[in-house]
């Protein structure tokens, strides 16, 4: 969330911020919320303080000033009772809109409502032609016999899957590439809980709009998460770290959850938009400093940029623009790959810096240079997703015959498979 005081001298900021983001929070009622609040706890204190002195004077007076005293000391009881109640539920108000307030987008950022108002900034490879009619990547899966939609709805409903033999082999391919990158870019590997509280997605900034998009355990009141993300970030909630422990360079390998609340009848074929997927996530813990946040930015988005060159699949680099960003974020940019089938560059990474946005919901802080408690800064970038994927590599490397050849630097992953073959 944002700081309050930074709210206060920059409200119009904030205001044309969660405007441009399109977010409607009414900051004009926060701040009112927050100025109530002040008072409420300045006349608070002062009745506290009054109580306290009451208390003191009481053994010392004499007898004529004792019963005085002691019907002040009980209607000051009273008074800060009410105090209490009228201060919680001001607070509680305040709060909760405090955190639905978004972060301030950066100047860089475009202006705009959707992806198709993003901004490309670099391209790498050009889209793939054929010299024959290519198939889809869901046509392509069948084929093979390495997707398979029909049966897994059957028993787990719509935008269900299942990867099958060379499917699954190829998955697992794709992420072994990207954990080993990580761990060569000196990121440390995380298997974490995919079923938190709900104190980390509020913490991490998934909540509380994006409720209706997640999976909730209603009997363990428990979360599924959409990201490790969540879980590698609220790593150290509620901590006080050094600086010399900073970064924390993180990756996450999980499988993640969404409802897809708001996508009924969207990319319904093939598997681009599914509940259920695997991801490897990148995730920065750094220092406060804007700098030091954008270089970090950088080099998490060159790591995907890593993999989608060792895939040698045509890709570009977009900057997301205010309507794309979500609610954290001050900086997001996109890498979108090429899908033949959507003859489009289509979102396979995101990645985002957050400025202590996370940190001070999750209560992340550190000790700076001079023994000051700060906020830190937190940034993420998606290394792989899958089945997201799985498409371009099935869809660009699809031969006439509707065989796909492997990319040679999954090759020492696929158990010596080169081409994955049509069944006959």
């Amino acid at each position: 969330m944002l700081d309050i005081n930074f709210i206060r001298d920059n409200a119009e900021a904030v205001k044309e911020g969660a405007k441009n983001k399109g977010f409607d929070v009414d900051v004009d009622r926060l701040l009112e919320l927050d100025e109530k609040r002040r008072e409420l706890i300045q006349e608070n204190e002062a009745v506290r303080q009054r109580r306290n002195e009451v208390a003191s004077a009481i053994p010392r007076a004499s007898n004529e000033e004792r019963p005085e005293l002691i019907e002040e000391g009980k209607e000051l009881k009273e008074k800060l009772q009410t105090l209490d109640d009228d201060l919680n539920a001001v607070k509680e108000d305040y709060e909760k809109l405090l955190l639905m307030v978004p972060n301030v987008p950066l100047p860089e950022v475009p202006v705009g409502e959707t992806d198709e108002d993003n901004v490309e900034l670099r391209s790498y490879g050009e889209p793939t032609e054929f010299d024959f009619e290519p198939r889809d990547h869901e046509e392509l899966g069948e084929l093979l016999d390495i997707i398979d939609k029909e049966r897994a709805i059957k028993f787990a409903g719509s935008r269900a899957y299942l990867l099958k033999g060379a499917g699954a082999l190829l998955e697992m391919a794709v992420m072994r590439l990207a954990m080993d990158i990580m761990v060569e870019q000196g990121f440390e590997p995380v298997l974490g809980p995919v079923m938190v509280n709900e104190g980390a997605m509020t913490g991490t900034g998934f909540f509380p709009y994006g409720r209706e998009d997640t999976y909730h355990l209603e009997r363990d009141d428990k979360w599924l998460v959409g990201t490790s993300e969540v879980y590698l970030v609220s790593i150290h909630q509620d901590e006080i770290l050094d600086l010399e422990d900073l970064p924390k360079l993180y990756t996450g390998y999980s499988p993640c959850f969404r409802r897809e609340a708001g996508s009924a009848g969207a990319d319904t074929r093939g598997v681009y938009r599914v509940h259920q997927f695997t991801k490897v996530e990148q995730v920065a813990i750094i220092p406060a400093d804007k700098e030091k946040s954008r270089e970090v930015h950088d080099m998490l988005m060159s790591n995907s940029e890593k993999l989608m060159q060792a895939l040698d699949l045509p890709y570009r680099v977009a900057a997301a623009c205010s309507g794309e960003i979500g609610l954290g974020q001050v900086l997001k940019h996109e890498l979108e790959t090429w899908m033949p089938s959507r003859n489009a560059y289509s979102e396979t990474h995101s990645c985002s810096s957050l400025y202590d946005y996370q940190a001070r919901r999750s209560g992340i802080r550190y000790r700076d240079e001079d023994g000051n408690i700060q906020y830190a800064y937190t940034l993420n970038n998606t290394l792989a997703a899958s089945p997201r994927i799985l498409i371009p590599i099935l869809e660009n490397y699809q031969r006439e015959d509707g065989s796909v050849k492997v990319p040679e630097v999954l090759v020492p992953y696929m158990h010596g498979i080169t081409r994955i073959e049509p069944k006959r």
